[in-house]
């Protein structure tokens, strides 16, 4: 049977979002009819009611206009720049001819009334015959006599007309032309904005993919931390089983098989990436004590010392285990008296300190007290997770051995 996957939008894609696309195109023609609007004002236009209603009309035109435009050009977002320059190029001349003859003809009476008002104030009159020429008629302004000075000779009661032939058509053509120019170039300055919000889109859709990715891959990076933690117990825990059963301790070996189960069922609990409690840590780590218990009943103690107010603060999932673990080998395992291993926490200068240590006989003779397998397990572990911001110190002290790690306050993992 085929198996097919639905494919959705993925936030990463990198496209400019469609309410960013309405709020430019809505920013741009605003600013548009603003100014447009303050020239008239400034010029003292008349008919400015009618104006500024006619040009609200073209306005909201030209915004479906330019959002046409977008559907067309937003096909070419994923071509090379070049495409996308030359169809915003090509496709912006019609969208400005269109908004131009919007314009046009929206404005036609009010041509009209211009016309006539002017015509009013000049005191001439304007009309035009059946073939359409203009014919403009107006006083014939008195000749001066000689001796008296301009303007205040007596004008006469004859009219002058003058004919001009029909040039509306051309008239249109040019105005539209002009007109369709100017909106054009508005256009391709959109077309510009829009290009440019769509590089920064692409940029923070890179940016996100190369976090995903450095999240996958620290999360790998713990995962495979953690995983060599466990066959390590695994392989402890199993030797010293074999021993008791075959020394016959029967009983301790199944208690100590109740106890490896119950430390198991608690760890596979967790996100084998992801940080837990600092209570449930410990919690673990009391766990995988009650193993050890059974091995040696009679030398190992245990101290926890946890704060309430510390308990649900955030750490890395078994981040202690190889600590602990170390107590026991070279403290617990190498002594034949009682040793005491010590979990505490406290909080220090707004740093979370964890120290794990023991009263035992400390690193044999010969160690170089370097970091061991386990240490250097849990120094990786807080790099991939804190970076610098984590450190750990172990080394001998006047009591045994103690490792102390200092982490930043999490709250929320």
């Amino acid at each position: 049977m085929a198996l097919t996957a639905e494919r959705t939008p993925s936030p990463e894609t990198g496209n400019v979002s469609i309410r960013t696309v309405l709020v430019s195109i809505v920013c741009v023609w605003s600013a548009y009819f603003l100014l447009i609007s303050a020239r008239g004002w400034l010029i003292g236009l008349d008919f400015e009611f009618d104006l500024v209603s006619r040009r609200v009309a073209v306005t909201v035109a030209a915004m479906g206009v330019t959002f046409i435009l977008w559907l067309i050009i937003r096909l070419f977002d994923n071509r090379s720049s070049a495409l996308q320059i030359c169809g915003a190029l090509i496709f912006a001349l019609p969208a400005a001819l269109l908004i131009a003859q919007s314009q046009q003809w929206l404005f036609a009476s009010i041509q009209e009334r211009y016309e006539a008002k002017i015509a009013q104030d000049r005191g001439i009159s304007l009309r035009r015959d059946d073939n359409g020429n203009l014919i403009i008629e107006g006083p014939v302004p008195a000749e001066p006599k000689i001796g008296e000075p301009l303007g205040t000779a007596t004008p006469d009661n004859n009219t002058a007309q003058v004919v001009l032939p029909d040039g509306r058509e051309m008239d249109r053509w040019l105005q539209l032309i002009e007109m369709g120019l100017d909106r054009y170039f508005l256009l391709l300055a959109w077309a510009a904005l829009y290009f440019a919000l769509l590089a920064g889109a692409r940029v923070q859709a890179a940016e996100r993919r190369g976090e995903r990715f450095r999240s996958a891959a620290k999360a790998a990076e713990l995962r495979s931390l953690r995983y060599q933690v466990n066959p390590h117990f695994l392989f402890n825990t199993l030797n010293s089983l074999s021993a008791l059963v075959m020394t016959g301790k029967e009983d301790r070996a199944e208690e100590m098989i109740q106890s490896i189960s119950r430390f198991y069922r608690h760890s596979l609990a967790d996100d084998s990436t992801g940080d837990v409690s600092l209570e449930d840590e410990i919690d673990l780590q009391e766990h995988y004590l009650e193993i050890e218990a059974v091995r040696f009943p009679k030398r190992l103690k245990t101290r926890v010392d946890l704060p309430d107010e510390l308990a649900q603060l955030k750490v890395p999932g078994m981040i202690l285990q190889p600590l602990v673990e170390n107590s026991v080998k070279y403290g617990v395992s190498a002594s034949n008296r009682p040793v005491t291993i010590s979990i505490v926490a406290r909080e220090e200068g707004g740093w979370l300190v964890l120290r794990v240590g023991d009263n035992g006989p400390g690193l044999p003779s010969g160690h170089t007290g370097g970091f061991g397998i386990g240490l250097a397990n849990v120094r990786d572990r807080l790099e991939a997770r804190f970076g610098r911001e984590a450190s750990i110190n172990s080394g001998q002290t006047p009591d045994g051995y103690e490792t102390e790690l200092k982490l930043p306050m999490v709250k929320h993992g």
